[in-house]
């Protein structure tokens, strides 16, 4: 348990921090399971719609420090791939 003021408030940051950053985390999973939805539903329209709406949101997350870079860049070429593939079909 933190003893020192500067302790305590570091705790407190913290457990505030983890809210907030779990609510954005949230958010962009959220954004991430329309597109896949979208694409389970063979709708090629909406899924690039809905990507498109996804990319931003994503990408902010990233500047954020909520997810690695590398993670959304995978989950961002698979989404695509995926859309790609469903337009070509």
């Amino acid at each position: 348990m933190a003893n020192s003021p500067q302790a305590k408030k570091r705790a407190r940051q913290n457990e505030k921090n983890r809210k907030h950053n779990a609510s954005l985390r949230s958010m962009a999973r959220t954004y991430i399971k329309k597109v896949q939805a979208n694409i389970e539903a063979n709708k090629p329209e909406e899924a690039q719609a809905a990507f498109q709406q996804a990319q931003p949101i994503m990408d902010s997350m990233v500047n954020k420090g909520v997810f690695a870079k590398n993670k959304i860049a995978r989950q961002k070429s698979r989404l695509s791939a995926r859309i790609k593939a469903l337009k070509s079909a």
